[in-house]
């Protein structure tokens, strides 16, 4: 009799999911679905609230995420305000973005998923944590943390606060960068990068290229900002999309115009939407975004260490690698290629100039802004009246666009795994593994909040529950 696994809720993950696993009458996996169960609500909350609002408030959508909303929204206001802002304040935004890259893709590597596959999919879950981290491991554990501390203070020294500061705004930012405050990023940079160095090299000569495939590889499209060179961008540039063996799909595209390449498709089962590749339409224009997309995407990072360890990353594969597990290994060049370019900006005195906001009014009715979170490629699109009173906003976050490729990986890892009905423990950590690879931020992509048990529910087709367990 065909029968159902609920995996309920996705655990160390920011947000509220489940997925459930099909099985046919033989106990075989025959489908497999990624719900977010989570209210969308915070683009109609923005209607009727001020242009000048949009940055503070945008920001309050995660607590995890919130200077990659700040950056997004203060880029749509400054094309609606249709002004060119000073170089410093660019330099500043960027030089936030950086440490939130440090600080994000820390807390994904050391506290979600390092537990997984240093300790293993199958130990102890009462310890595969950040703790359980700690214990066997106490020197990496107190160096990844520092290194997200570090990225966590470069945001409250900039913005004043690690959580929502609100601080980029129409125009520009509202305050400067201070000396003292400079000389505290360059003194502590060089023990983020002696950290990521060492977790590189550890990560490096522990999985090659045969044991990455523990979550599953299939293949897709990928997208990200690229510069006019094709080079790693994080902050500005144009749209890429690259094919699987890294021939260019769309090469440039204007980030305004992003609706000519990208759309969003529902299904009744979740509330994330799925956005695709509009000439191949839904499902088959399916893409990746993130650090994975980021770095297929671009020719390179532009800087030198993070340059070498990407070459070195793309002999053990291919020039695109389709595997899920490489997000992982991807997550930690893009933190070196991070501290590269905060050394250049910072070197830089232009960035310590007084001058950060260009001050205008409402030019435009309508107005763009999109960026690179830690997560992917964050769209914040506004329509505006002649007051800039919000009539319209469109989000499209990170974990929507990878939406269809979760799918698709937990099916692929439930079928490898699953067979004749029989799961255990480390099966289901697996298939959430494959989640967490693409370290989604739910509240950001549909924006609420809620409470969730950690369940597992085994039905037979009639609904009647056959076996309940619980995880963690």
């Amino acid at each position: 009799m065909e029968k159902q696994l609920h995996i309920e809720p996705v655990t160390r993950i920011e947000g509220h999911a489940k997925i459930t696993v099909f099985l046919n009458d033989e106990g075989d996996v025959k489908d497999a679905q990624f719900h977010v169960t989570e209210l969308r609500g915070f683009e109609k909350f923005c209607e009727g609230r001020t242009l000048w609002e949009m940055p503070g408030l945008t920001a309050r959508i995660c607590g995890i995420c919130p200077v990659s909303h700040l950056l997004a929204s203060a880029k749509a206001c400054d094309a609606i305000l249709a002004v060119n802002i000073p170089q410093s304040a660019i330099m500043l935004r960027r030089l936030m973005n950086l440490g939130q890259f440090i600080q994000s893709h820390a807390l994904s590597f050391f506290y979600l998923s390092a537990p997984d596959f240093l300790l293993g999919w199958d130990h102890d879950p009462a310890l595969r944590n950040v703790v359980g981290l700690v214990q066997a491991n106490p020197d990496l554990a107190r160096k990844g943390i520092r290194a997200r501390a570090f990225g966590q203070e470069v945001i409250a020294r900039l913005g004043g606060k690690r959580i929502h500061p609100s601080w980029a705004v129409p125009g520009g930012v509202n305050a400067i960068l201070t000396p003292e405050d400079r000389q505290w990023m360059l003194e502590n940079l060089p023990e983020v990068k002696d950290t990521i160095r060492e977790t590189i090299d550890l990560f490096t000569s522990s999985f090659d290229c045969g044991a990455r495939d523990v979550l599953g590889e299939f293949t897709s499209m990928y997208m990200g900002l690229v510069n006019e060179e094709g080079c790693w961008e994080h902050y500005d540039g144009m749209i890429r999309i690259v094919n699987q063996d890294g021939s260019i799909v769309v090469a440039g595209h204007d980030p305004a115009k992003y609706q000519e390449i990208i759309q969003e498709a529902s299904e009744p089962w979740t509330y994330l939407k799925f956005p695709h590749y509009v000439p191949m339409g839904y499902p088959a224009g399916m893409y990746r975004v993130g650090p994975l997309g980021r770095v297929n995407v671009c020719d390179s990072f532009g800087t030198p260490e993070a340059d070498a360890a990407l070459e070195t990353f793309r002999q053990t594969t291919s020039r695109c690698s389709g595997k899920v597990f490489d997000y992982h290994y991807t997550r930690l060049l893009e933190i070196l290629a991070s501290v590269e370019r905060m050394e250049i900006l910072l070197a830089d005195d232009r960035i310590l100039e007084d001058r950060v906001r260009a001050d205008a009014g409402i030019n435009e009715l309508e107005g763009v802004g999109i960026h690179e979170a830690p997560r992917g490629t964050l769209i914040h699109h506004y329509v505006v009246d002649e007051n800039g009173i919000i009539q319209k906003a469109n989000f499209i976050v990170s974990t929507g666009h990878n939406n269809l490729a979760m799918n698709t990986a937990v099916g692929q890892i439930a079928k490898k795994y699953i067979s004749k009905g029989s799961v255990t423990e480390g099966i289901l950590n697996r298939i959430e593994g494959g989640i967490r690879a693409y370290d989604p931020c739910l509240s950001c992509s549909v924006h609420a909040v809620g409470q969730m048990p950690i369940t597992l529910d085994i039905v037979d087709a009639d609904g009647h529950l056959q076996e309940s367990a619980a995880q963690g």
